[in-house]
């Protein structure tokens, strides 16, 4: 459906002004204003089911955020037509430098945190099983499974039967910087939350990381502040956020028309999950997961 008939069944025979919004491989992302009011309102790309989306579990996560004050107001939801329309916030995405300062961190930390103790939801993540789902996918539509596949596929499998049994919460899963944003106030907010569902916190701790390059002292500072100890599978966690965001663009090679090089974004990927893997405290995290639960 085109945005100008999505924006008139919305608001019909009202004068919007709509603006294209820039970010995203995924999505087609408007600001449209009318009313004196602002909003976004985001169409879903082409094939966005293969990459393990649903809209459904996406609005209850976003409902779910802006009850916790930690993403913005959902306003309006198309089932039919996959179209999610929130209020417009006037910010920008937090530069990585920013999100590195340990005041960032902690602030990040404290909203992870509000995320994981929240209600739960109707959705699920664990990126053992999209891993998976990914191979199939590719598979089903005629691509190649990158090389690195089955290797890092066997360091998953130890991965999985080293942490055993995970706590479960309602989680983000996509914690890039372009989906941590800052209002003038300072006041932080999570957008995007199409992998949203209920997961591993580790796995938000982790993604948060590895996607904005924190040092391992930062990594410790926020998991001082989200208020857990276990570094070591954070550590492990780290491996795995590379692995689903490199079969993401596997994936993504398969089935895109965008003209983007996702097998370089896969390789790009594997190449970090790897260079995770050489580490020491990679190998001795591998070992035996030792901390304390979760509080």
């Amino acid at each position: 459906m085109r945005v100008d008939e999505v924006v008139e069944r919305l608001w019909p025979g009202r004068d919007a002004d709509v603006a294209p919004l820039g970010g995203g491989l995924t999505n087609h992302n408007f600001k449209v204003s009318v009313g004196g009011e602002a909003f976004v309102l985001r169409l879903a790309g082409a094939n966005t089911a293969l990459l393990g989306i649903d809209r459904r579990h996406e609005h209850a996560s976003a409902l779910c955020a802006a009850e916790l004050q930690i993403g913005p107001e959902v306003v309006a939801f198309l089932e039919p037509d996959d179209c999610l329309v929130t209020r417009f916030v006037g910010c920008a995405p937090l530069p990585v430098d920013t999100i590195r300062e340990p005041e960032t961190i902690a602030r990040v930390a404290r909203a992870l945190r509000k995320l994981h103790d929240g209600p739960a939801v109707s959705g699920r993540f664990d990126p053992f099983r999209v891993v998976e789902a990914y191979r199939e996918t590719i598979l089903a539509r005629g691509g190649a499974v990158p090389d690195g596949y089955a290797d890092a596929y066997a360091v998953a499998k130890r991965i999985e039967s080293t942490l055993g049994p995970r706590p479960e919460a309602h989680c983000h899963n996509d914690l890039l910087a372009a989906n941590l944003i800052a209002d003038e106030s300072g006041r932080l907010w999570l957008v995007d939350w199409e992998y949203a569902g209920m997961g591993d916190p580790y796995f938000d701790l982790a993604n948060l990381a590895v996607n904005n390059g924190l040092s391992e002292q930062a990594e410790r500072a926020l998991l001082d502040a989200y208020g857990e100890t276990d570094h070591a599978r954070l550590t492990l966690m780290r491996y795995m956020s590379d692995f689903r965001e490199a079969m993401w663009g596997a994936v993504q090679a398969a089935v895109s028309s965008l003209d983007v090089d996702f097998a370089a974004y896969a390789a790009e990927h594997f190449a970090r999950m790897q260079a995770t893997a050489q580490t020491v405290r990679f190998r001795e995290a591998l070992e035996g997961v030792k901390g304390e639960a979760r509080a």
